[in-house]
């Protein structure tokens, strides 16, 4: 006969076995409560490949947060980058149960507390006695109202194409505080949360790289948009690669990109695509000027090859700058000194003449007024000098930065505009120059040396400008704290397109043949607006008509904005 068990033995081995079938079935309860939570976290994981913008991140990291603080159960969650700059760990946006105004306070460094344990040592702590556990900031415990937590590093790993770790780098920090229901973390928690910190970890990083170089490209393109000079690079298939509006302007090209067509389609200008074929022919830096719009604008054109990723000099990158004022001075002031040449050597041989003449008379041939009338002349032709002179003198303190001596006294304007048209009129007989200022007419505080050299300039523009004749007039009206000089010609006129370079220096009208008869020095109007502007003035053009003359106006304080001594000083003296 079989061997049966006695009846307590079998009511033992019954209870055994409902023993281990309730702890199965609490293992299978636990398992599939790890599968829902593997699922959730799983199902976090599900966030946008490519995150492009700081909302989208901020948006993306509180669906993230929400996932983490539902599968670990944990009242609070709160992220913390490392900040290179300022070497610190700090909170950051959005957070879950940490309020922006906290989250601005909580700042570590990377040998503090749990927080920099995990950043250093990339390891995992957890802690369920806040208070108690010495490795805690007490400040940011009580700040948050922690009770218990884990901390996993925040770590970026770069695999091989077996999936085997190569490098990895710990960005930051995650926080989960406070356990619900007043349990305690475990290592579950832990295991669970470092999966889903992976997942944050990549996303951040990615993220930010992404905004970053999108950031970058944007600067990029809006200097290259906003730079001055125009840029044109053509791939090494001869067509455009790139084109800002600068050089679109420059080529009068119509709004659109050109990036993708042929070089020869896009730019027509033959200059430019010579240049180009040298570049590449050749495969050294060029440099040209290009005058284009029939040489209206010039401009330096510089090449260079660019090279790829391999260090193949392929593409060809032109830059060009607008030099056409520059290369307007030259020509201005090259026909400045030929001028100024002239001017200073025709009262000079006319001084000679006279001088050398009444040198030679020994015999008495010429009576007293013949002499007198020679003496005369000698003298106005050193006033002419003297003023040339001194003209140049101030240009020169201008141009050195260094300003004009202003020395004021009351300065009676009748007089000095009677006596600049008596002299100006001894250089003509074509014109009636005149004053209609009264005698009575208001003193103003100026510098009379000054106020004379202004309306000698403009009058004598006038005169010079009138080649047909006409009358010369200078008017004055007292405006209250000011007075208001009008100088009127009957002559050429100044066309549109000048009338906001005329006080430029060198600047000469010349655009027909009677402007070009004229001669000057171009710098007599630019010295009138310093001059004005010396008193606390200016000077404008405030009437001009093509053929029918001009009025230019000036406008002087009847006191100065500055003291005698302050004057002097803007002069240097």
């Amino acid at each position: 006969m079989p061997d049966v068990a006695p009846p307590e033995d079998a009511d033992q081995l019954r209870k055994e076995l409902e023993r281990y079938r309730l702890v199965v079935t609490d293992l299978q309860s636990k398992i599939g409560k790890l599968e829902e939570e593997l699922s959730a976290a799983a199902t976090m994981a599900e966030v946008p490949a490519v995150v492009v913008t700081q909302p989208e991140l901020r948006q993306t990291l509180s669906r993230l947060i929400k996932k983490v603080a539902m599968i670990v159960q944990g009242e609070k969650v709160m992220l913390m980058l490392y900040n290179a700059e300022l070497g610190e760990l700090q909170a950051l946006q959005p957070a879950l149960g940490v309020s922006e105004e906290q989250a601005g306070q909580i700042s570590i460094r990377p040998d503090r507390g749990i927080t920099g344990l995990v950043y250093s040592n990339n390891q995992a702590i957890v802690y369920n006695d806040a208070l108690s556990d010495p490795r805690t900031d007490k400040d940011k415990v009580a700040l948050l109202r922690v009770r218990n937590g884990i901390a996993v590093p925040l770590a970026i790993q770069q695999r091989d194409e077996e999936e085997r770790i190569i490098d990895e780098r710990v960005i930051g920090v995650m926080h989960v505080f406070n356990k619900r229901y007043e349990q305690d973390f475990n290592d579950d928690d832990v295991r669970l949360l470092e999966m889903l910190a992976d997942q944050a970890a990549a996303v951040i990083s990615n993220a930010q790289l992404y905004i970053e170089l999108t950031e970058k490209k944007q600067e990029l393109e809006e200097t290259f948009e906003s730079i001055h000079s125009g840029v044109i690079v053509i791939s090494p298939r001869n067509t455009v690669r790139l084109i800002n509006p600068a050089a679109c302007r420059m080529l009068s090209l119509s709004d659109g990109s050109r990036a993708g067509q042929p070089l020869a389609d896009a730019v027509e200008e033959k200059s430019i695509l010579e240049l180009f074929e040298e570049t590449i022919r050749t495969g050294k830096e060029m440099t040209r000027e290009i005058a284009l719009d029939g040489g209206r604008h010039i401009y330096q054109a510089e090449t260079s090859m660019m090279g790829d990723e391999s260090g193949d000099a392929h593409s060809v990158v032109a830059i060009f700058n607008d030099i056409t004022e520059i290369r307007q001075v030259e020509r201005m002031k090259t026909a400045f000194v030929s001028t100024v040449s002239h001017e200073l050597r025709t009262p000079l041989t006319s001084i000679k003449g006279f001088i050398a003449t009444l040198i030679d008379d020994t015999d008495g041939i010429y009576d007293d007024e013949t002499r007198m009338e020679f003496y005369n002349i000698i003298n106005t032709e050193c006033d002419r000098l003297t003023r040339l002179i001194t003209d140049l003198l101030n240009i020169s303190r201008i141009e050195s930065g260094r300003g004009i001596d202003i020395i004021l006294s009351d300065v009676n304007l009748a007089e000095i505009a009677a006596q600049v048209t008596r002299s100006q009129q001894t250089y003509t007989d074509r014109h009636k120059v005149f004053s209609t200022i009264p005698p009575d007419f208001p003193l103003i505080t100026g510098d009379a040396d000054k106020i004379t050299q202004i309306l000698d300039n403009l009058i004598g523009n006038a005169v010079k400008y009138s080649p047909n004749g006409g009358n010369v007039t200078v008017g004055a009206e007292d405006e209250g704290a000011t007075i208001r000089l009008d100088i009127s010609d009957q002559g050429l006129g100044i066309p549109a397109h000048h009338r906001d370079k005329i006080f430029q220096r060198f600047h000469m009208v010349d655009d027909d043949v009677d402007h070009k008869a004229v001669k000057g020095t171009g710098i007599g109007l630019y010295l009138v607006k310093h001059l004005a502007q010396a008193h606390s003035g200016d000077v404008w053009l405030s009437r001009s008509e093509v053929g029918q003359g001009s009025t230019f106006s000036v406008r002087l304080p009847k006191q100065p904005a500055v003291d005698q001594k302050a004057a002097n000083a803007i002069g240097g003296g």
